[in-house]
C-alpha cells in the first residue's frame, strides 16, 4: 500500500541540530555520497538553517521505500535541495540510505528498485514543489553580523531605539545586508538639513529576517551629525518628519 507523506512517520533527531550537523548526518549514512559534486558541498558549507520533511512513501510485500526532501537555506538567500532515498530491497532487508542532487536522478534511482510488480510510478506530490524555507528577500553577507547589530544599537541615540529583546536576536545573526532608502521628509528645515536613511537587514540562524532602520541626519542644535535606530521604515521616517519640523 501507499503510505501518504502527509501521516508518514518522520524521525528528526532528538534535539536541534545546526545546518552542519544535519548534512553530517545525512553524508555518514548516505552509501553513495561520494558521489555528491564538489561544488554543491561547498555551496553547503555556507548554510545557515535546514528543513528535512518526509516526501512520499511506499510499503508493499514487506519491502517499502520513502524519500525524504532536505533543504538548506544559504547565506546568499538562494535554497539547496538534496534528495534522500530510504528502502530496504536489498539482501538482508536492512535499510539502505542514498542521496541524490536532483528530482531526476532519484525517479532513476527508485524505479531500479526491485519493488513488486504493482508497485505505482514514483510521482513527486505537488506539496513538494513548496519550498519549506522561504526565499530571503535580501542578498547576505556573512560578516561578523552580530557585532554589526550590537554596534549598530550602541550608537543609536533616540531613546525609542530597539531595547534589549531586540539585541538578544540579533545577538544570533548569521548575515546582514545594509542598503540605502531613498526620499526626503516632506519638510526640508533649514538650509544643508540633511537626512539619510539605511535598511540594516539581518538573516539570523533560524532562517528569521529581521530589518532596523537607521537615521543619520543633521537635525540637531548646533548641526552635528546624529545617529538614531527604529525597528520599522514607517517609526523611521515619522522620526525624520519630526527632526525636521522641530529644527525649521
Amino acid at each position: 500500500m501507499s503510505v501518504p507523506y502527509e501521516t508518514a512517520a518522520y524521525e528528526p533527531s532528538e534535539s536541534p541540530e545546526s545546518p552542519e550537523e544535519h548534512l553530517a548526518r545525512l553524508l555518514g549514512r548516505a552509501l553513495n555520497s561520494f558521489e555528491l559534486p564538489d561544488d554543491t558541498l561547498r555551496r553547503l558549507d555556507c548554510a545557515l538553517a535546514h528543513d528535512g520533511s518526509l516526501h512520499s512513501a511506499h510499503h508493499s510485500a514487506g519491502l517499502h521505500r520513502e524519500t525524504y526532501r532536505h533543504t538548506w537555506l544559504l547565506a546568499d538567500g538562494s535554497a539547496l535541495t538534496l534528495w534522500e532515498l530510504v528502502h530496504n530491497t536489498t539482501p538482508g532487508s536492512e535499510p539502505q540510505h542514498e542521496v541524490y542532487v536532483d528530482e531526476e536522478e532519484l525517479r532513476a534511482a527508485t524505479a531500479r528498485l526491485p519493488l513488486p510488480a504493482d508497485t505505482p510510478d514514483f510521482e513527486l506530490p505537488v506539496l513538494a514543489q513548496l519550498s519549506p524555507i522561504a526565499a530571503p528577500r535580501h542578498t547576505y553577507v556573512p560578516d561578523g553580523s552580530a557585532d554589526h547589530a550590537r554596534r549598530l544599537l550602541r550608537r543609536a541615540e533616540n531613546a525609542d531605539r530597539p531595547g534589549a529583546e531586540m539585541a538578544a536576536l540579533l545577538a544570533t545573526a548569521a548575515a546582514h545586508q545594509i542598503t540605502q532608502a531613498f526620499g526626503r521628509p516632506a519638510r526640508a528645515g533649514r538650509a544643508g538639513l540633511s537626512f539619510s536613511l539605511y535598511e540594516h537587514a539581518f538573516l539570523l540562524r533560524g532562517g528569521e529576517e529581521i530589518s532596523l532602520w537607521e537615521v543619520e541626519h543633521t537635525a540637531t542644535p548646533d548641526g552635528r551629525h546624529m545617529c538614531e535606530v527604529y525597528a520599522s521604515e514607517d517609526a523611521a521616517r515619522r522620526a525624520m518628519e519630526r527632526r525636521a519640523a522641530q529644527i525649521s
